[in-house]
């Protein structure tokens, strides 16, 4: 979703999609904190009553940028996996692209750190009721990524997998230890050190159930 940028940079009609663009703008610039619905209408070059024709306020337009933002995070994940070379070895093949998805959940959190924080921030709803818990992988289709790895992996071992949860864990964690934890801190090198091990616990855990 490309950026908006300064005055009336939006098609006639098209005004809800601008303020997004504005909205995933400020995300990205300071995470969630920063997505409030005046602001992106100042940005995008209308007044806040016009905003508040296609959004009933900041948690919805929060909820709409927090969908761009885990969309843009499997988007990364995907990418990662599609860059690694095969291998003939099914259980490898497997191991790889398990390992490439995690590499690219935590590269996109290094590198997209107020999106990353935005795909996972809690929007309390106003004046509705709360709707019924629903699996992660319902709506979340990074974690649905790493489950389908899993799983791939465990039946090409002919053994039970290492639950989805305990992946998930495992990188979002590390995430936010590298974003704002003690790892933070890390030179590059070290940092990708980090990583690299985590991961490759991820991936034996995996393959050792």
């Amino acid at each position: 979703m490309a950026g908006i940028s300064g005055g009336k940079n939006y098609h006639h009609g098209d005004l809800r999609n601008a303020l997004v663009c504005a909205a995933v703008d400020l995300a990205t610039e300071g995470g969630p904190e920063r997505v409030v619905l005046r602001e992106a209408a100042r940005r995008v070059g209308v007044s806040p009553t016009a905003a508040y024709r296609h959004f009933d306020g900041r948690g919805e337009l929060l909820r709409t940028v927090r969908a761009h933002a885990r969309t843009r995070l499997a988007d990364a994940m995907e990418r990662a996996a599609a860059r690694e070379p095969g291998a003939d070895d099914p259980v490898l093949a497997a191991e790889r692209r398990l390992g490439a998805l995690c590499r690219g959940y935590v590269g996109f959190a290094v590198e997209h750190p107020g999106l990353y924080r935005a795909a996972f921030q809690t929007v309390r709803p106003t004046g509705t009721p709360v709707p019924a818990a629903r699996p992660p992988e319902a709506e979340i289709r990074a974690f649905a990524l790493l489950a389908e790895a899993l799983e791939a992996l465990g039946r090409t071992g002919g053994r039970r997998c290492a639950a989805g949860a305990a992946a998930w864990s495992a990188v979002h964690g590390l995430s936010l230890l590298l974003l704002e934890g003690p790892l933070r801190r890390l030179p590059a090198q070290r940092r990708d050190d980090v990583v690299a091990a985590t991961l490759a616990m991820v991936v034996a855990g995996a393959r050792a159930r």
